[in-house]
């Protein structure tokens, strides 16, 4: 993989989009002094940079259009340390132990269109560092049983209804309808009583969160949290 990686960078040059440096389509400097989220969300979300800025909101049209697989990793680098961050006052707070990794859902449709899911490539980044993680500071996984800091469940929230894209309605009440019924929960017994981290890449209104949210819950869910690249 690594070869092919090599010869596609020297056939097709790959360049930060901000400061143009090479090998990189954001490098981690341009992605990390990248302004802060600022505009107001829930309490329970944490988004990390303002969509507003361009280099961000280019970055997240590449992977979620143009099949830049590589910016999950990216932004997956400096998510990790945010929710390692925020787990390490939540696990003695708020007794966040344990939790699972959720990627918010494409329908089917949509899936088929764009062949990935780009919050799940996300989920499958954070949990490569975090095994990384863990055999750097000598864990063995094989050992110990609960040595990761989560676990990832790509089947277990999915979306059953098409809907319009929210960034196409203004109305955050019209959002909130667009969604109504649009999720549904399969394996609920893997949810059961446990804390869970949702996972997407933009936050405008909330209204997607707060409904897969809502569904979680219905289904036994114990806390749910998100986080997301940018608002």
């Amino acid at each position: 993989m690594h070869i092919l990686d090599t010869i596609l960078n020297i056939v097709f040059p790959v360049n930060c989009i901000s400061c143009g440096k090479k090998d990189s389509d954001l490098c981690t400097k341009c992605l990390l002094d990248s302004p802060p989220a600022e505009r107001e969300s829930a309490s329970w979300i944490f988004p990390l940079f303002d969509y507003r800025h361009p280099p961000i909101k280019k970055s997240i049209w590449l992977l979620k259009y143009k099949g830049k697989k590589r910016l999950a990793n990216i932004f997956a680098e400096v998510l990790y340390g945010k929710i390692i961050e925020e787990l390490s006052e939540l696990s003695i707070m708020n007794n966040f132990r344990d939790p699972i990794l959720i990627p918010i859902p494409l329908s089917k449709k949509r899936y088929k269109k764009r062949g990935y899911n780009q919050a799940q490539l996300i989920c499958e980044e954070l949990i490569k560092i975090d095994k990384e993680n863990n055999l750097r500071h000598g864990v063995d996984i094989k050992l110990e049983k609960n040595s990761n800091n989560f676990k990832l469940e790509n089947n277990v929230l999915i979306k059953i209804k098409e809907t319009e894209h929210q960034a196409n309605i203004k109305e955050r009440k019209d959002r909130l309808k667009n969604l109504i019924g649009s999720f549904s929960v399969k394996n609920p017994e893997i949810i059961k009583n446990r804390n869970i981290i949702l996972i997407d890449d933009v936050i405008t209104t909330g209204s997607t969160l707060t409904e897969a949210k809502k569904i979680l819950k219905q289904n036994s869910a114990k806390k749910v949290i998100a986080f997301t690249v940018a608002h």
